[in-house]
């Protein structure tokens, strides 16, 4: 087996398969980082340990921790999820893991990014991010698959393919100066059709309202199968988020996928507008890059499951809403289990249950 691949995905013949393709075991990194998970990340843990749990219902799962935390998330896990000492520099596997991509013939390969952070020096949230930045190589080490060094800054949660040549991106984020400022739209758009093999790249303008990831795809759409996406809907007119969704509906229907179709598009109702409170934030360290301040509007979104061998996993955010999306997602994926986990305390991170797990495909 050749480590690192010279070449690209698409010159190899290899694609990114949608999220709804079966999975072979799903990868979480333990939280601990202080100044971002309250109260010592004990909380945080809790609610990883159940997506953990949950997933595990239909997927094996991989969870990585520090030799600090090696003991703790070994005695928090059941038994049947495997734990491996690798060191990250937070939990955000989504944007640190491997991007996998498949060939005909039953092959996985990895897709290696480079990170940094969520903007580098420009505006990023901590520093430094070296351990992340190994973690998709080390990733594909420990799976024993092959890898592409990508040639741009790219978190995974800033991309969502439907598995049939259709990738779904938000301009705001990747035409941000903190990723790559030297590249176009065009150039940009070459390097995913080249390294993910889609031919279509939809450009939303913009993602959630005051998301710190510069507006990642997977916090306001999700893509159900070809051809079928939910989003993140706003119905208040005085809400920041309404001019968003709005804009991301018109531009969405108004396009056709790789293949030709129109796209379906869900409504998922916005839980809150949802704010940190004093208590949380202070239970949180202070520290330079990421900010958590009681009257913090969080980035809450439903949009941001899990898809997994015929299972959802869902962040519960809003007791008003909670059951509505469990029935909405309910009608939009029959036959598949949907679990809810409340998730208010990864939602304080900064991201949701998505960003926390990332996909190794089954071949």
């Amino acid at each position: 087996m050749k480590k690192l691949i010279e070449t690209t995905p698409k010159h190899d013949g290899f694609r990114m398969p949608g999220e709804h393709e079966p999975h072979s075991e799903i990868w979480m990194a333990w939280p601990e980082r202080t100044d971002n998970w309250r109260n010592g990340a004990k909380p945080a843990q809790a609610v990883f340990a159940d997506v953990a749990t949950k997933i595990s219902h239909t997927t094996p799962v991989t969870m990585l921790a520090s030799s600090d935390q090696y003991d703790n998330a070994v005695s928090r896990l059941p038994e049947d999820i495997r734990v491996l000492e690798i060191s990250t520099d937070d939990s955000w596997m989504r944007d640190i893991g491997a991007t996998y991509v498949v060939d005909d013939s039953g092959e996985r390969r990895g897709v290696d990014w480079e990170f940094n952070a969520w903007g580098g020096f420009v505006d990023g949230l901590y520093s430094p991010w070296n351990r992340d930045n190994q973690v998709a190589q080390k990733m594909c080490e420990t799976i024993r698959d092959s890898r592409y060094r990508a040639p741009i800054v790219l978190e995974g949660g800033s991309i969502h393919v439907d598995g049939e040549g259709t990738l779904y991106t938000t301009e705001e984020c990747l035409l941000h100066e903190s990723r790559n400022p030297d590249m176009s739209k065009e150039e940009l758009t070459e390097v995913l059709c080249e390294h993910l093999n889609v031919e279509k790249v939809i450009w939303l303008p913009r993602g959630l309202y005051n998301d710190e990831t510069n507006g990642h795809v997977d916090n306001i759409l999700h893509v159900v199968k070809p051809g079928e996406v939910v989003l993140t809907w706003c119905d208040d007119k005085n809400d920041p988020q309404y001019e968003i969704s709005k804009e991301a509906y018109d531009y969405i229907t108004s396009q056709t996928d790789a293949k030709g179709r129109q796209i379906k598009v869900h409504k998922l109702p916005m839980p809150g507008p949802l704010f940190m409170t004093e208590e949380e934030a202070a239970g949180i360290d202070i520290a330079d890059g990421m900010e958590r301040e009681a009257g913090e509007r969080l980035a809450a979104s439903y949009a941001n499951y899990l898809i997994t061998n015929n299972q959802i996993v869902l962040p519960l955010l809003d007791q008003r809403y909670d059951n509505d999306v469990i029935g909405i997602l309910e009608g939009i994926y029959p036959g598949y289990e949907v679990n809810g986990v409340p998730a208010r305390e990864i939602l304080l991170g900064g991201g949701n249950i998505h960003c926390i797990t990332q996909q190794v495909p089954r071949v």
